[in-house]
């Protein structure tokens, strides 16, 4: 199985690439993982929402060209479904079992994601109503994923 996250803005802080390299690290014993990192667009401070639009479709574009045709796709998204971990770790199994070998994670730039690519979703996840940096969402994402893979093979991990 191949993992990939498809991420919009680049990772600066330290302690969440070292966070984010060690679930990586763990996730390696169960799935090839790619993590994608693509520039944003530079936001006005006062944008109009046509301009607002135009970025959303750059980036959407940028993020689309990543994405496999049979890529079950798998969107970070505040409006998403919200499943406990052993509920989000189903979903991951059942994407396997229906011959997916590839999901392929989406966190959007500040903006959030254009309408193509929920468009393109095959399931929009909510981690929960709060508004995380998307920086920090990686690693929150990074960290679900190991445990989903922990709960399918049963490791105490999750507890």
């Amino acid at each position: 199985m191949k993992i990939k996250v498809v991420t919009v803005g680049k990772l600066k802080e330290k302690y969440l690439k070292d966070g984010i390299a060690e679930y990586s690290k763990r996730i390696s014993r169960f799935a090839n993982l790619e993590m994608i990192e693509l520039a944003d667009e530079k936001t006005p401070d006062r944008a109009s929402e046509s301009e607002n639009q135009k970025i959303l479709e750059l980036e959407g574009n940028r993020i689309l060209a990543k994405v496999g045709e049979r890529d079950f796709v798998v969107v970070l998204a505040i409006e998403g479904t919200t499943f406990s971990s052993e509920e989000f770790s189903k979903q991951l199994e059942r994407a396997s079992i229906n011959g997916f070998s590839t999901i392929t994670f989406i966190i959007g730039g500040s903006l959030g994601l254009s309408s193509e690519v929920k468009k393109r979703a095959n399931l929009s996840v909510s981690f929960g109503r709060l508004t995380l940096p998307h920086q920090l969402m990686r690693l929150v994402l990074v960290e679900q994923i190991y445990r989903a893979f922990s709960i399918q093979q049963g490791s105490p991990y999750h507890k």
